[in-house]
């Protein structure tokens, strides 16, 4: 009979191979080579430009992670936009996070961004009555991540909160895992990716709003087609997803940052697990189990694209136009901090496959972060280097 250790061992193991083997069956091919591009700067001297969207007029709007709006209109300078970011709770990760561009903007002028905001116990204050309201309970901890909406000035040099879509998304005091990427649908349905706050039952908790890809009506009820009920909750079992996207095809994709190994780009359905667990170890953030874990999640998804080890560290996500980039035409676009690159994959027609992979602008930029299409084709890019970070804007060369 095998002792208790050697039960251990092996079941660890079977956990490691199971893992990986459901993670192999979607490793990407070998490298091909990457699309020839051009490189030019549209603004600089940012301050950590979080994300990014482009309006029908043209103009680019980006939000610094410590609070600030900046406007860039077409051909000019890069301007703040006036906008009360008093309540932004900024430490690491967390502070004025994801954007996105109502499809109706040339009519609303409006724009949504995910932010850590500091709440009544935090700084002392009264919690702001259009948080107050909503069905979703704020978490006790001085701090929460809201998904707000905001009013556009025609001449774009004010911005005025119009409501609080959703709140309740959680974010600990040293704003580690915080997420937090929002992406507004042509249907009128708003998708956000959270962070499970380095807190080791929040990715497999039903209750709570981190560690998942969230789906809302832009009243903040749950979009039709969610799996459970009155929860605005799509799928669960993430560590860390900074961004959704959609693709040409329709299909909803999130990127997630790994722990030490595993990098994921995951195809969402409703419902699914996407087996990251780590519960594994009594009262610890368990961050070597894998990013996957079938053993101890029946039924989790493996990821379509993978990092592997070491990982990139990826916090955007957009898919090109499906002409105008040649072979790449289509294809998502994955940023890297650590990486200090983007990552081209070109998928399958059913989305489920990597037919082919490429690194480009390696090393040549620093950290990027926030994608974004132009109203051209062309991709923008930020950097994330903490001082002079730029608006890069990359075209395909041919």
């Amino acid at each position: 009979m095998a002792t208790k250790s050697h039960r251990t061992i092996t079941t660890f193991a079977i956990a490691v191979l199971a893992g990986g083997l459901m993670s192999g069956l979607h490793a990407a091919p070998a490298q091909a080579a990457g699309p020839e591009l051009s490189v030019t700067t549209v603004a600089s001297g940012l301050s950590v430009p979080w994300n990014l969207v482009v309006a029908p007029d043209g103009t680019i709007l980006t939000g610094e992670r410590a609070g600030r709006f900046v406007a860039v209109r077409p051909g000019g300078a890069a301007n703040p936009v006036a906008a009360d970011l008093s309540r932004i709770f900024a430490v690491k990760e967390a502070g004025l996070m994801g954007l996105a561009i109502d499809p109706g903007f040339a009519t609303t002028r409006r724009v949504y961004s995910c932010q850590a905001e500091k709440t009544a116990s935090g700084n002392g204050s009264s919690v702001p009555p259009d948080i107050a309201n909503l069905p979703v309970p704020l978490p006790n901890t001085g701090q929460v991540i809201n998904v707000v909406s905001w009013l556009v000035s025609a001449d774009w040099s004010r911005m005025v909160r119009e409501r609080t879509v959703l709140t309740g998304i959680p974010v600990n005091s040293g704003g580690r895992h915080a997420g937090c990427g929002v992406t507004a649908a042509s249907d009128g349905t708003l998708w956000i990716g959270t962070g499970d706050n380095a807190v080791r039952s929040m990715p497999q908790d039903r209750k709570a709003l981190g560690g998942k890809v969230l789906h809302i009506n832009t009243n903040g009820t749950p979009a039709r087609g969610n799996p459970f009920p009155g929860s605005p909750i799509y799928t669960l079992g993430h560590r860390n997803v900074q961004n959704v996207a959609i693709a040409p095809s329709g299909r909803v994709y999130a990127i997630e940052q790994g722990t030490s190994v595993d990098d994921e780009l995951n195809l969402l359905r409703a419902g699914r697990n996407f087996g990251y667990r780590p519960d594994r170890a009594p009262f610890i953030y368990d961050e070597s189990v894998p990013m996957t874990d079938p053993i101890r999640v029946p039924g989790a998804v493996g990821a379509v694209w993978r990092s592997g080890s070491p990982t990139l560290a990826t916090p955007g996500l957009r898919f090109l136009p499906t002409s105008g980039w040649g072979e790449w035409s289509g294809a998502a676009v994955i940023s890297a901090q650590k990486g200090k690159r983007l990552v081209f994959v070109k998928l399958s027609a059913d989305g489920n496959r990597v037919v082919r992979t490429s690194e480009v602008l390696h090393e040549k930029y620093g950290r990027l972060r926030g994608l974004a299409i132009d109203r051209d084709g062309s991709l923008l890019v930020t950097t994330d280097n903490g001082s002079n970070d730029q608006i890069l804007r990359v075209r395909f060369a041919g």
